[in-house]
């Protein structure tokens, strides 16, 4: 995916940012049988596509093709009778625009200073700054919030989250909530749904029920060195970045201990690699030991990922559990909530099972927490700005990241005060 010389390319000698994208394409690709999508499949490492969205036979596709594989691409498209069209020419331009557009951003930010622990959220954060908002909120609201280290990265950083209670998660009686973002790490935009809700909770809490009555867990980066390596390097970096021979990282979101294997990679250069074996990888083994510790009181788990407006449930091989039914009406609920809040120019949110919606998949954190007991997990995919006429995608405008934060903070306080409700009558409280 872009990688095996992406390597090469950024030891020998960083002259430009975004070089490696100068020329590559995004392709939307439709597929009309399981066939010409096994196509596209075996080009992706052929060629080194970085699929962006899997294309099926219900669904078009995106796929990223570097310069030099486009001409094969489009040759193996059209012999295989494969519909595609190109929807942006340049990537290394758009990555420019983000650029710019964010530098912007961030020169016009006018801070709250009668509250240190407000954060505007007009720009993407980088890891540090996020890392310190963090700790200021500990120390601001110090009978609220604790800050835990989760344990180590594979570069050795830690994947730090928040405990938000004001009972210090010592009453039972209460539901947890659980939250994360930026499990793959160029998903930028779901930073805003972390950092909005401890906003919301913490800051600026006008519903006092969500925080007296609830228990959450906020973990805003789920994989820190990729995101710095999404900073810093390249902004399209999915994985983590466990060292390899010929290709860097492993999938978190297919290293969970459910199917693992089944739908995914066992090439490391795919962006599904699923690792050596279940929990190979310090990141996934953080919301492991989260979900063991909580694991009675853990009602809703919401791993925050993007892009394409869906609230997805488990399994994600297309069993249903046997509280599918609970799992789609309270994705409904959620959907609804956001749809109600969302920009009009953007799509309504889809539920339904991960498998039968978009494409199988194994190894997933959300398959991982319904499989432990969790009555209601989701990944929830925002949507990219459909507002912006110069980026779409992965890519980030400034003027959608608190509108994010905002629609989706509706959705998480619905399915929040249903997991709510659900736990009291179950325990009888």
């Amino acid at each position: 995916m872009f990688r095996v010389f992406t390597a090469f390319l950024f030891i020998s000698v960083v002259y430009a940012k975004h070089e490696i994208y100068d020329g590559a394409s995004v392709y939307e690709v439709q597929v009309e049988n399981e066939a010409q999508s096994k196509v596209v499949s075996t080009l992706e490492e052929q060629l080194g596509l970085d699929i962006w969205s899997r294309p099926g036979p219900s669904r078009s596709g995106m796929v990223l093709v570097p310069k030099n594989s486009k001409e094969e691409f489009a040759y193996k498209l059209r012999l295989a009778g494969i519909k595609f069209q190109t929807t942006v020419d340049n990537v290394k331009e758009q990555l420019e625009i983000e650029d710019r557009l964010l530098a912007a951003a961030s020169d016009k930010i006018s801070y709250d200073r009668s509250n240190k622990a407000a954060l505007p959220l007009n720009r993407v954060y980088r890891w540090q700054e996020v890392e310190n908002h963090m700790v200021q909120l500990a120390q601001t609201y110090p009978d609220k919030v604790t800050l835990v280290n989760g344990g180590p990265t594979y570069e050795g950083r830690p994947v730090n989250y928040l405990r938000v209670s004001t009972t210090n998660f010592q009453d039972l009686s209460k539901p947890v909530v659980f939250i994360m973002s930026l499990l793959h790490s160029r998903e930028w935009i779901t930073q805003a749904a972390t950092l909005y809700a401890l906003d919301q909770l913490l800051v600026n809490n006008t519903e006092s029920d969500l925080i007296n009555d609830i228990d959450w867990i906020i973990m805003p980066t789920a994989n820190p060195d990729g995101y710095i390596f999404s900073h810093d390097s390249d902004r399209f970096w999915r994985k983590n970045r466990k060292y390899g021979r010929r290709c860097m990282g492993v999938d978190l979101n297919r290293n969970y201990d459910i199917n693992w294997g089944t739908e995914s990679s066992d090439s490391p250069c795919y962006e599904d690699y699923h690792g050596t074996e279940p929990f190979s990888e310090p990141e996934s083994v953080v919301t492991k030991k989260i979900l063991e510790e909580h694991q009675d009181r853990i009602q809703l788990f919401l791993d925050i990922h993007s892009y394409g407006s869906y609230v997805l449930y488990g399994y994600g091989n297309g069993e249903l559990p046997p509280n599918g039914e609970a799992l789609s009406s309270v994705g409904v609920l959620i959907g609804d909530a956001i749809d109600a809040a969302k920009l009009t120019n953007n799509p309504n949110y889809t539920v339904g099972n991960l498998a039968q919606t978009l494409y199988p998949a194994s190894g997933g954190s959300q398959d991982y927490a319904l499989s432990v007991g969790v009555p209601y997990s989701y990944c929830l995919e925002l949507p990219a700005f459909r507002g912006s006429s110069s980026i779409t995608g992965f890519l980030v405008d400034p003027e959608f990241i608190e509108q994010a934060g905002y629609e989706t903070w509706e959705g998480i306080k619905a399915g929040a005060r249903y997991a709510l409700n659900n736990y009291r009558m179950r325990k009888e409280i």
